[in-house]
């Protein structure tokens, strides 16, 4: 299944409709469970943006890519199927890098920056780990550099930024 889908045709067909699948599957699995994470094996988070011209609220499915270095992060590959042309949610957090993220139905206030660097190259490396489907898309990009979303919840940066917060929260 991960192989069809990573192949033209499949992530045509995939990019089309695999998040409406995703919401009904949700739905029937009272919250706990998407298609795509069982397909994947990965975390699916849904990401709440603003959007960047309409400014009305967007929810979309996305596979986690963990930090392994912090529990309070993620990342985000804006792959769009292998698209020439990245996905609506990654302009969104761009203009507005305020989102709430949902993962196993915790949902949190998050932050977004785009990865750059050794940092971008470790999330890709990981995430080609989790989803053979990655390579495959940066092909077809044809040169499109695919940008990676880094999403931190936002009172860690607080606490982060500000020590003296209590460590409770």
């Amino acid at each position: 299944m991960k192989r069809a889908a990573s192949s033209g045709p499949g992530s045509w067909f995939f990019a089309r409709s695999l998040h409406h699948f995703d919401r009904w599957f949700l739905r029937l699995s009272g919250g706990r469970v998407t298609l795509t994470s069982l397909l994947t094996g990965a975390p699916v988070v849904f990401v709440t943006t603003q959007g960047a011209r309409s400014k009305l609220s967007r929810t979309v499915p996305l596979l986690c890519i963990r930090d392994e270095h912090s529990t309070e992060s993620f990342a985000l590959v804006a792959s769009n199927w292998g698209q020439h042309r990245n996905p609506g949610w990654y302009h969104n957090l761009k203009a507005n890098p305020r989102a709430t993220c949902s993962i196993h139905g915790e949902a949190g206030e998050y932050i977004a920056r785009e990865a750059v660097g050794e940092e971008y190259e470790a999330f890709w490396k990981r995430a080609t780990e989790i989803y053979l489907g990655y390579p495959r898309y940066k092909e077809r990009a044809a040169g499109r550099r695919i940008p990676i979303m880094v999403m931190e919840r936002e009172n860690a940066r607080q606490q982060a930024s500000n020590p003296e917060l209590d460590q409770s929260l």
